[in-house]
């Protein structure tokens, strides 16, 4: 054996009975050709039961490497098809590729630390292979990923949904909150989109989880009280969502009465809109005397406000008792606000309370399921939106999933 073929079989992490037979190098065409061979009159063993099995045929086939250094490396072998009397005909695996992959291990592994950082396109134009080549690696890792994922039991599960497209179209997102990495992604918003994961679940499963955060949707709500047992203990309703119901309720208030204030000639709530929705301790000490004084002027505004604050504060109690009795002064308060937004939110907190009041004996929020949502976002982004919900879906597990992505044949690397 010569060097070059030497370098070769160290390359790709060739061992008996495996040998490089030939390397050939086309200047023109900017290629490196490797044509693997084994040993002739061999008897193998299917790569199903390990059962001896004689040839039926060979199939030529080649492979994608790594490029030595400019030039597009690929790799030829003629691969022995077996008869197997149980398993019928099955192809001799090889070490340096997965079954029915034109790419051997390393490459798509390249492909995969690549295709983490940047889009289909990008990758797939930077290692000169095609789109739909690019995507099938991605596919390929998740697919592997999700075999490879152990039943594990869940304690603290997050649910939420995502935007896939405008004008409504979204996703149901399932994740591990502890482990920061996403179980499930389904179709929409609806109860059916999330029972599809509670029945994938065992009973031991169902039993082992402790709390369930998510915002208050009817679907998801259904789902979890029909699935997860003594759910009504478990349900925790996210306190993010509740200040932004509560925000939201604010900025209505504002507007109401910018339009009001307007109409007379005064523009002091102009550009106020998001000194509003800033958390106090975030003010300078001259922007807090600036919006003190604000306060003293837009009397409404300033009230939906205290209210939203105070609201909020209750979530910084220890104990579900004193919560609920702060809860309940506040609640009298709203509805004696004569604010409607304020008044709509507090009504159904009040309805909500129960799953509300969980948040003080579990202490989860989705705020982890927020910050995979933002990143879910910011894939989205970079690939400038995706064709279907398939490939959103397929990017939402590759990036967010926490999965085993590479190849078995990747541990070969020299």
């Amino acid at each position: 054996m010569n060097e070059i073929d030497q370098l070769y079989t160290a390359v790709l992490g060739l061992k008996a009975p495996w040998r490089v037979e030939r390397v050939e190098t086309q200047l023109a065409a900017g290629e490196v050709h490797v044509w693997v061979a084994l040993p002739k009159k061999e008897r193998w063993v299917c790569p199903e039961c390990e059962a001896a099995a004689p040839i039926h045929d060979h199939q030529d086939r080649s492979w994608r490497h790594l490029d030595t250094c400019q030039f597009h490396t690929i790799v030829h072998a003629r691969i022995p098809r077996l008869d197997c009397p149980t398993h019928g005909i099955r192809q001799l695996k090889v070490p340096w590729a997965e079954p029915g992959s034109q790419f051997t291990a390393l490459f798509e592994m390249l492909a995969l630390d690549w295709l983490t950082q940047a889009s289909v396109s990008a990758v797939a134009k930077h290692l000169r292979i095609s789109w739909d080549e690019a995507s099938g690696i991605m596919e390929r890792g998740v697919r592997r990923g999700l075999e490879r994922r152990e039943a594990e039991v869940v304690k603290h599960v997050g649910v939420d949904e995502t935007s896939f497209a405008k004008r409504q179209a979204y996703v149901t997102v399932v994740a591990d909150l502890e482990r920061s990495r996403v179980l499930y992604v389904a179709d929409d918003r609806s109860q059916a989109a999330l029972d599809g994961y509670w029945a994938g679940l065992s009973h031991e499963h169902l039993v082992a989880i402790e709390a369930v955060a998510m915002d208050m949707c009817a679907p998801y709500i259904q789902s979890t009280l029909l699935h997860v047992p003594f759910a009504d203990e478990r349900i925790v309703f996210d306190k993010f969502h509740i200040a932004q119901n509560l925000s939201q309720a604010v900025d209505q208030v504002r507007r109401s009465e910018h339009r009001r204030l307007s109409a007379e000639g005064d523009t002091v709530l102009k550009g106020t809109r998001f000194d509003w929705l800033r958390h106090p301790a975030s003010f300078t000490r001259a922007a807090g005397e600036a919006f003190d004084a604000l306060r003293e002027r837009v009397h409404r505004v300033a009230r939906a406000w205290e209210l939203k604050e105070t609201a909020m504060a209750i979530f910084d109690l220890k104990a579900p008792w004193a919560a609920r009795r702060n809860f309940e002064r506040w609640f009298a308060w709203a509805i004696r606000s004569q604010l409607e937004p304020i008044k709509r939110v507090a009504r159904t907190l009040r309805r909500y309370w129960d799953q509300i009041e969980n948040y003080f004996r579990h202490r989860i929020t989705n705020a982890g399921l927020e910050a995979i949502n933002t990143k879910i976002q910011g894939v989205k982004r970079r690939s400038r939106g995706f064709r279907s919900r398939a490939r959103f879906k397929m990017a939402i597990l590759f990036h967010c999933g926490g999965l085993d992505l590479y190849p078995a044949g990747a541990a070969l690397r020299p």
